[in-house]
């Protein structure tokens, strides 16, 4: 595989030997600016790095520039179809343009679409989907092709675009593969890796629920983060985008390619449980993810919420901290040493206190 070229999108340099950035996409409606606005907030407060909006017409373009100028991300505007919301968007001073060559139109929209780009110094990222590559207009209802078949159309279809930016001389743009297929997104992220230096955005897309989904992306992403593919990623879930934002960090925190907040490890609960784990887990996680101050604080930090003593202080060990459940109340433990012990009602007061000293 080469190595991705660099890239910059805002303030991050993509690419190359740089971090794998954690990118989400807002579903308010984007002409709600103030809306848009409280969502990205709430995003960035998450560690989301770079966000996406919808543009589907004019009145969405026109109100991206109120909603950058509450930003500490970069934005990126989705395009489809129409070119002249691309052009629009970069008058708002958005710091991508996202489009798609499978519904942006011909070569010359193109052409317009990149000189804005260029005079501007915003970067594009051509997404191709596999539901909307323009090979499938040829047919009628669904080609039968092998996944192998998939992966080459889609990157055929998406260097025949990079192809154009070539010639403008516009290297400033990364490309994205991606369908609700694992095997057809990695192979054809892999066949793209192999033939140039362009860095991609990867995941899956129409990934599922929030189950389904994370199974299926953790799988995908991996396959190609593990390869040095991806210089950044969305996981594209039917949830609360700050979810996508957590999934996504998980999978590079087990890779170990990201720190991002604390490990909280947790028992699974048997018959022996008398305190509320599952409840606890959920606020202290919604606790911290929140908020920047505590996502910051608690980053490298092992922390252990346990159902009783068998499988407290002696097997989470290797904890920082934590609680071993009773019956209303638990055991506080330091390094696997019991200290002393404490109310359900005060769990979460005393773990984000110990997170803050």
């Amino acid at each position: 595989m080469k190595l991705a070229r660099e890239v910059k999108v805002g303030k991050f340099i993509l690419g190359g030997k740089n971090p794998v950035r954690v990118q989400a996409m807002c579903n308010t409606d984007t002409r709600d600016a103030a809306a848009t606005s409280a969502q990205i907030a709430a995003l960035e407060a998450a560690g989301c790095e770079i966000n996406r909006v919808a543009v589907p017409d004019m009145e969405a373009a026109l109100a991206l520039g109120k909603i950058k100028a509450k930003m500490t991300t970069p934005l990126v505007a989705d395009i489809h179809f129409d070119y002249k919301l691309a052009l629009e968007a970069v008058k708002q001073g958005v710091d991508k343009i996202r489009i798609n060559p499978g519904n942006i139109g011909d070569k010359n929209r193109v052409k317009e679409v990149v000189k804005a780009c260029s005079d501007a110094g915003i970067a594009i990222r051509i997404g191709v989907n596999a539901g909307s590559i323009k090979e499938l207009k040829k047919s009628e209802g669904r080609p039968d092709w092998s996944d192998q078949k998939w992966a080459e159309v889609m990157v055929g279809e998406a260097m025949e675009e990079a192809n154009i930016l070539e010639q403008l001389n516009f290297k400033q743009y990364l490309v994205s593969l991606k369908s609700d297929n694992l095997n057809r997104t990695v192979l054809a992220c892999e066949m793209l890796a192999e033939k140039t230096d362009i860095p991609q955005h990867v995941g899956l897309t129409e990934a599922g629920s929030f189950l389904a989904g994370t199974v299926k992306s953790s799988i995908a992403l991996s396959r190609l983060l593990s390869k040095g593919i991806g210089a950044t990623v969305r996981v594209s879930l039917t949830e609360d985008p700050r979810m996508q934002v957590r999934v996504a960090y998980e999978i590079l925190k087990a890779l170990k390619l990201r720190k991002y907040g604390p490990e909280i490890i947790s028992c699974p609960t048997c018959g022996r449980t008398q305190v509320d784990i599952a409840g606890t887990v959920k606020a202290l996680e919604e606790k911290i993810y929140s908020d920047k101050e505590l996502l910051k604080l608690s980053e490298g930090k092992k922390i252990a919420v346990m159902g009783c003593i068998v499988n407290g202080p002696g097997e989470a060990r290797d904890a920082d901290f934590g609680i071993a459940g009773g019956k209303g109340e638990g055991l506080w433990f330091e390094k696997g040493v019991v200290k002393y012990k404490i109310s359900q009602k005060d769990w979460i007061k005393k773990l984000t206190e110990e997170l803050k000293k």
